[in-house]
């Protein structure tokens, strides 16, 4: 087999090229430390999706959506509480609308969105998923329930609920 040395020093070029992109690839995975990113649900707090209490009268909702359901299915709060939705999607694009609040947002695999809004009345709100997900997307659902406050509890001071507006007026 003849080969013109055009045709030797292209394919000795290319067989040096790919030596030297392996081997930034291998410096940079364990050398530089560099990892591939992992999915936003793997990690926490996304991976035990929960409602935490962070402050008096002040909640963070983990939510991950995914096919055909919204994990935590059911959120229980008293009324008068501010909630943070931080929301997430595990697979494909979902939507997030709370029905009778100003919450609308898109879940979007990779991707963490968040909204804020107070309760101020008992009873249950429904979460519905507004984007096409699949077969099971018509099922899809969850709820915030809205629970009175106690005869005693009479929530957070003014005070502090116009410092907690000022706080969030400030990010």
């Amino acid at each position: 087999m003849v080969q013109d040395l055009y045709e030797r020093v292209a394919i000795f070029g290319a067989g040096l090229l790919m030596t030297a992109f392996f081997l930034a690839i291998v410096v940079g995975a364990f050398g530089l430390g560099i990892r591939v990113p992992t999915c936003v649900t793997d990690i926490p707090p996304f991976d035990q999706p929960a409602v935490v209490e962070v402050a008096p009268g002040q909640y963070v909702a983990n939510v991950v959506a995914q096919m055909w359901l919204f994990n935590p299915r059911e959120i229980r709060i008293p009324a008068g509480s501010l909630v943070t939705f931080n929301l997430t999607s595990k697979d494909v694009q979902h939507g997030f609308k709370l029905l009778n609040t100003n919450v609308n947002m898109m879940a979007v695999p990779g991707v963490v969105n968040r909204a804020q809004v107070r309760f101020d009345q008992p009873g249950e709100y429904l979460i519905v998923c507004h984007e096409y997900c699949g077969l099971g997307h018509h099922a899809m659902s969850a709820k915030v329930i809205v629970e009175p406050r106690a005869a005693g509890d009479q929530g957070p001071s003014p005070a502090r609920a116009v410092a907690s507006a000022l706080a969030c007026w400030a990010r």
